[in-house]
């Protein structure tokens, strides 16, 4: 498959997400590619480590091929986006749990998908042109793939914030968020492949690793967790509107741009997973939201104002978040019975 390059190399698996004119977006297949590259080299003794990057100067993976699910959604195959997320968090979960050394390479864009498969990943290296984010609540979703498990484990409030504005994140700042572990500046990037390539040992990482330019969350966090700490969104939001700040500026506009019923809901979900045990917990959770999305939330018509019309202005089904009734939110993160994701082969 020419979109995701998978193959061994030395004593690493190589993965590489190759369509870069698409931003390296996942779509099912890819995703079924790499889950089953993971199975295949489980037990392959040739495979000391995973080593995974992206094709391309502008992205990693800047996420889902979320015109892909649209297009089912407006068939009336709900079926098909319930796959796709099913068999996205499964390969997530595998990446997380596997029993050898998993390297991501960060580089441009990594939102939504991307995260899902570079930041679950055990040694997580950022480049100086990253910029990380979980961005769904713009189009009517929640932070999905693990993404909200990450968020919770972000110091203070940082991920509820993060999770309803979508604020992107350079290298700095995925480090101190936890979304990666180490700076290597990306003129370094080929001398660490072939490092890793030949002996199969991360090890090598640390020969590479330098300071991470300056990040800004750390310096914003005490004003995060004055606002998010407590409270509903429409209470957050009151509390904003009474200050005029540049955070609070910032922070009020993202909210604008949000579905008010996804922001809610995300906003939830974080303060659900902040005692959760395992990202088996987040993925359930969000499997929940995402189940139900292209009937019950924003979903169809989030992609329809970003990506298939690209007029940029969505009619969301309530008018802020003060308009959504906690009944809707429950309904949403309700277990799913039977169509609850599983984990097993």
């Amino acid at each position: 498959m020419n979109e995701i390059d998978i193959r061994i190399e030395g004593r690493a698996g190589r993965i590489t997400i190759s369509r870069p004119a698409a931003l390296n977006a996942l779509n099912h297949k890819m995703v079924q590619a790499l889950d089953r590259a993971l199975k295949d080299w489980r037990n392959d003794p040739r495979v000391a480590l995973v080593l995974i990057d992206a094709a391309g100067d502008r992205a990693f993976c800047a996420g889902g091929d979320i015109a892909e699910v649209h297009a089912g959604g407006r068939r009336g195959d709900f079926a098909f986006g319930q796959r796709f997320w099913r068999d996205e968090y499964r390969m997530n979960d595998r990446i997380a749990r596997f029993g050898k050394p998993v390297v991501s390479l960060i580089h441009g864009f990594c939102m939504g998908g991307g995260v899902g498969v570079a930041c679950h990943a055990s040694h997580r290296i950022v480049g100086e042109t990253a910029q990380l984010a979980m961005p769904e609540c713009a189009i009517g979703l929640v932070p999905d793939v693990g993404g909200s498990f990450l968020l919770a484990r972000a110091p203070g409030h940082l991920g509820a914030w993060l999770a309803v504005t979508g604020a992107r994140m350079g290298p700095g700042d995925a480090i101190f968020a936890g979304f990666a572990d180490t700076f290597v500046p990306q003129a370094d990037w080929p001398a660490l492949r072939a490092a890793l390539i030949e002996t199969g040992d991360p090890a090598s990482i640390a020969v590479f690793a330098r300071t991470a330019p300056e990040g800004r969350l750390d310096a914003l966090l005490s004003q995060i967790d004055a606002a998010f700490a407590k409270g509903s969104l429409p209470a957050i939001i009151g509390r904003l509107e009474a200050q005029q700040t540049p955070f609070t500026t910032e922070t009020l506009e993202a909210l604008d741009r949000a579905s008010p019923l996804s922001a809610v809901t995300s906003l939830e979900m974080q303060r659900r997973l902040k005692p959760a045990p395992d990202l088996r917990a987040a993925l359930d959770l969000e499997y929940r939201a995402t189940w139900r999305a292209q009937q019950d939330m924003d979903l169809q018509e989030g992609i329809r104002a970003a990506i298939i019309d690209k007029d940029r202005r969505p009619k969301w089904r309530h008018a802020s978040p003060a308009d959504v009734d906690r009944a809707e939110v429950e309904a949403l993160l309700a277990p799913l019975g039977p169509d609850a994701l599983t984990f097993e082969e």
